[in-house]
């Protein structure tokens, strides 16, 4: 998972810099760090530890029970930071917030935000009516009239030269298309992978 011999403890007095990343949004959720006890802690457990000047040796959450759960651990090219993808179970910054840079981090990648959302209204129960995206997602018919008026709307709006209004229906146009993609068991990560092959 990490290569400590990669790392470069003593540039910065024991410690690397640590970025915790959410592997879902791609938001950077908070800067830390930890020393190769921390990260030996951290790769047994499956769990982020840091190491802070202060408090220590910590376990993220073990308090809040706001765990970070480790996707990946990976170097920089210096040796002297690590990008930890991680799954959190609550937020990351002490003031309670999803991310300790505020919104803008949030907004990293929406689509992946969007994506988790679908896929857990996937999971969810559409009895009592359910959410709009669980009728879509229950019935073909609608989420492919959906898709083709959608795609109508945006093209209309960019045909129009309505910069706002194309905006609008992208985003609409986008969302259809990632329930859509999901009924057929396609997630946003596949559509990645596809397009990073065309990449290469």
């Amino acid at each position: 998972m990490l290569d400590f011999a990669a790392l470069n403890f003593e540039k910065g007095n024991g410690l690397v810099t640590v970025v915790a990343q959410d592997a879902r949004t791609g938001a950077v959720l908070m800067v830390a760090h930890a020393d190769r006890e921390a990260l030996e802690r951290t790769v047994a457990t499956g769990e982020m530890h840091y190491r802070s000047r202060t408090r220590g040796l910590w376990h993220k959450g073990a308090t809040s029970g706001n765990v970070q759960r480790v996707v990946s651990l990976a170097a920089d090219c210096d040796g002297d930071a690590v990008l930890a993808r991680v799954e959190p179970a609550g937020p990351a910054c002490h003031t309670g917030a999803v991310s300790c840079f505020g919104e803008d981090a949030l907004a990293a990648d929406a689509l992946a935000g969007l994506d988790a959302t679908i896929a857990a209204r996937a999971g969810a129960s559409s009895e009592g009516g359910g959410s709009y995206t669980r009728r879509l997602l229950d019935d073909r018919n609608l989420r492919l009239k959906k898709l083709g008026e959608e795609t109508a709307e945006l093209v209309t709006a960019c045909a129009d030269g309505d910069r706002e209004r194309a905006a609008e229906e992208g985003a609409d146009l986008l969302y259809h298309a990632l329930v859509a993609l999901r009924a057929v068991g396609v997630t946003l990560d596949d559509v990645r992978r596809v397009l990073a092959a065309r990449r290469r």
